[in-house]
């Protein structure tokens, strides 16, 4: 099915959608329920958030075992993810983000939080086993979270301790060896204290087959999460809230063929590995006066190991061919401390409402590379301090107006030396916020719009070979124009948002490389960012959810982008003037249904399309518009509940990363495409037992 056929298809079944939509009748009593977004400046209603943001569905009859966020970024409009590793380590909102890390530091432009901290830049963390929600603000977050969020923010809240006893087991089995159970036990330890614990373990042997070692093993994933909750409610008004955590990864990474398939040649397959203890703690208090004190903390101490065959192939395997492994070490501590005072009330209807807040980031990584190439193994240690201001006020202007404007003053600090004899010391004073206006249609509807400023802070490229103007680039600055739409229709039973946006950035920084090539006729990749003048990403983005009946849900999410490069040549010399920007897909659309046929037989079918897009700035090389088709069927009782999953049902062959370079001797190392792909055509069962 070609794409435009699909999008065909989709808006005749959106038009069928619809008119069930606009005469339900059989679901009178039933409404969606309300969702509340956790990663505002306080909580509030998804229907009240002023925020473009998607809480994304994680409910049992999702096809598949929702094992990592990769598995339901779909469901965002305008969200992008790139590989490169066994999981999607690397998420780009409305075409902007990072692709990848090797040697050089990282400041992320899509922050990521789990349970209220900081693993920005290492998503391979994001398992989601007990997950409440996961939240995707996208645009800049320049008051909310500054730095590290100048594309938006994905937050991932973790099931809170329930009030009563509770306890469920998770069976997985599948094909490639699929093999997952978790476990979860919630209720009171004594009064006004509640705890949760909940563990995973899956596993699979991946989907590559390596045929000189003969094994399929070479991209397993071997997935633990332990998680546990506290929560205490002492009477005086406050309430903690504990969490603490271990995510450790041990999978494979041998996934690049030099024919673009899944079998591969490697003699000295990669890994990707990653242990993250991680814990945080919030406090709340009610003030005199109609205020309240909320102060939070979170650490995360990671171990990163991540390598690969660089030559994909095994010694020996041609004449002209090279023999090589890169891999990389990472030890990574991050914490946070956040204090902010707000009044009771933010929406402005009682009066004006306002919030202050401090934040303060530190994180050490320490990095060790050891590759063929390299006599020794290079060393480079990279400190970071960020220390911020913010606050938002939101007034009243008259009945149903109001006006919000908040602003985030930032101080960033870093500090790099390495082994190479390389020092840089960048700071820079960063400025954010947003202005916005807000009209209360009635009590089902919302119109916003305002203009946004995030920002993102300058570094420096660690190579010594590069020249000396392109060592260190400047601060991104980005502005964002957006009108948003919200309503409920038909009691509540239908919701729709919209936003359109245009967003201008200034100082681009842009991730490329140029290909330099070796003695022995072979490439070498040298990965630096740079500052392109200027760039526009204007779009769409929509969102559907109805309960048509009693039986039958539908939902749908539609995202269009335009993206472009004003005054920019790349790293390779190409001028990339007018040009789309990477991992800017023009369409992506989501749609679904799920029908009950009996109040415990179930089928759900999900849909994803994705139109082509360039994998990188420095190269012309693009992926395939493509269409992805998820099923299951299955039956759910009062304890217990069985599913059958197939995702990818068509057995699409879809990218989820790519390169244009030369790395095949049997072609004299010819510049082309190569391309990691995504999973086939995968099936199994889910049981679930509660108590």
């Amino acid at each position: 099915m070609t794409a435009a056929t699909f999008l065909t298809f989709s808006a005749r079944a959106a038009s069928i959608a619809f008119l069930f939509v606009a005469s339900p009748g059989t679901a009178d009593d039933q409404e969606l329920d309300e969702i509340v977004v956790r990663g505002e400046l306080r909580d509030i209603s998804l229907d009240d958030s002023t925020s473009s943001v998607s809480v994304l569905s994680l409910n049992p009859q999702h096809p598949g075992p929702v094992s990592h966020f990769e598995d339901i970024l779909g469901q965002a409009p305008n969200v992008n993810f790139s590989s490169g590793a066994s999981r999607a380590r690397f998420i780009q909102i409305r075409g902007i983000g990072e692709r990848g890390q090797f040697g050089e530091p990282l400041n992320s432009s899509v922050g990521l939080l789990l349970d209220g901290v900081d693993m920005s830049g290492i998503g391979t963390a994001a398992t989601l086993f007990d997950v409440e929600q996961v939240e995707v603000f996208r645009g800049p977050q320049g008051t909310l979270y500054g730095a590290n969020a100048l594309a938006g923010l994905i937050n991932v809240i973790s099931r809170a301790p329930s009030a009563g006893f509770g306890a469920r087991v998770m069976l997985d089995a599948g094909e490639f060896d699929t093999r997952g159970v978790g476990a979860v036990v919630s209720g009171p330890l004594r009064e006004n204290v509640q705890a949760r614990l909940a563990l995973r373990h899956y596993e699979d042997n991946g989907f590559i087959d390596n045929a000189f070692l003969g094994r399929d093993d070479t991209t397993e994933r071997d997935e633990q999460t332990l998680r546990g909750r506290l929560r205490w409610t002492p009477a005086d008004g406050s309430e903690v809230n504990l969490t603490l955590g271990r995510v450790a990864i041990d999978n494979g990474y041998d996934n690049f063929s030099l024919d673009n398939d899944r079998v591969t040649l490697s003699d000295s397959p990669g890994r990707d590995e990653q242990t993250s203890d991680f814990g945080s703690v919030q406090w709340s208090v009610d003030l005199p006066r109609e205020r309240r004190l909320v102060a939070s903390v979170g650490h995360a101490a990671s171990d990163i190991d991540y390598g690969y065959d660089e030559d994909w192939t095994f010694d020996g395997f041609h004449p002209d061919g090279y023999s090589s492994t890169d891999h990389y070490q990472r030890d990574r501590d991050t914490s946070t401390l956040d204090v902010r005072l707000l009044s009771r009330d933010l929406t402005g209807d009682s009066g004006t409402g306002w919030v202050l807040g401090l934040f303060g980031l530190t994180q050490a990584v320490d990095l060790e590379r050891r590759y063929t190439f390299l006599d020794d193994a290079y060393r480079s240690a990279y400190d970071v301090d960020r220390f911020a201001m913010y606050g938002e006020v939101a007034w009243p202007l008259r009945e149903a107006l109001r006006l919000r404007v908040g602003l985030r003053g930032e101080r960033h600090e870093a500090d790099f030396t390495d082994s190479d004899g390389s020092r840089f010391s960048p700071s820079d004073d960063l400025l954010g916020g947003r202005v916005q206006l807000e009209l209360l249609l009635d009590e089902e509807g919302m119109l916003y719009g305002g203009l946004a400023r995030g920002y993102k802070a300058g570094g420096f490229n660690t190579d010594g070979t590069l020249d000396p103007d392109l060592r260190e680039f400047e601060p991104e600055v980005l502005w964002n124009a957006e009108l948003g739409w919200k309503r409920r229709w038909w009691s509540g039973r239908v919701s729709t948002q919209a936003s359109l946006f245009y967003m201008w950035r200034d100082d681009v920084q842009i991730n490329t490389s140029i290909v330099r090539e070796r003695e022995d006729g072979s490439s070498e990749f040298i990965d630096f960012t740079g500052n392109g003048a200027q760039g526009t990403n204007a779009g769409l983005e929509l969102q559907v959810d109805a309960i048509v009946s009693e039986r039958l849900s539908l939902f749908a999410s539609l995202g269009l982008l335009d993206t472009e490069f004003e005054d920019y040549v790349n790293g390779a010399g190409d001028d990339l003037s007018g040009r789309e920007q990477a991992q800017a897909p023009r369409y992506q659309l989501y749609a679904g249904a799920e029908y009950w046929f009996s109040p415990q037989w179930f089928a759900r079918v999900d849909l994803e399309a994705r139109d082509a897009y360039f994998f990188s700035d420095s190269h012309d090389l693009r992926s395939d518009a493509y269409e992805l088709v998820h099923l299951s069927l299955g039956y759910a009782g009062d304890r217990w509940s069985v599913k059958l999953w197939a995702r990818n049902l068509t057995d699409e062959d879809f990218p989820v990363r790519g390169f244009f370079f030369g790395n095949d001797p049997r072609d004299g190392y010819t510049a082309r495409g190569f391309t990691q792909l995504g999973a086939p055509r995968h099936a199994g069962v889910t049981v679930n037992v509660e108590w």
